[in-house]
């Protein structure tokens, strides 16, 4: 079935991907708060990670958490637009996604945390 939105194939349509993704960055950076905090931590960690005596291994699951919490956090972004975009007004089930989006973000810190106290406490 042929989509009139999926009008781009080849390399135009990787050209195009690649503008969506950077314009969803900026999107995200400018408009959530907890995306421009998510970002400045790991501006901090990531980094730390090639300072710390760490083997490759734990260095790339430390990265990989730290990016996984971008991940997480531009869903739960993008989940809260959606729902605000319905309507605004109070709704349970708008609620319960939102909620549910937010206790994403906390599994995905809480890994963080826990990889990182583990490789760099015991």
């Amino acid at each position: 079935m042929y989509s009139p939105q999926k009008g781009k194939t080849g390399i135009r349509r990787i050209i195009n991907a690649f503008g969506y993704s950077m314009a969803g960055f900026v999107a995200a950076y400018r408009h959530e708060a907890a995306f421009r905090q998510i970002i400045w931590i790991n501006l901090v960690l990531i980094p730390l990670t090639f300072i710390l005596d760490v083997s490759t291994l734990e260095r790339a699951f430390m990265i990989f958490v730290c990016l996984f919490c971008i991940i997480v956090e531009l869903f739960n972004s993008a989940i809260e637009a959606v729902v605000d975009r319905v309507s605004t007004e109070h709704h349970p089930l708008s609620g319960r996604a939102k909620d549910m989006g937010s206790a994403a973000q906390f599994v995905s810190l809480s890994a963080l945390t826990i990889v990182w106290a583990l490789i760099l406490f015991f």
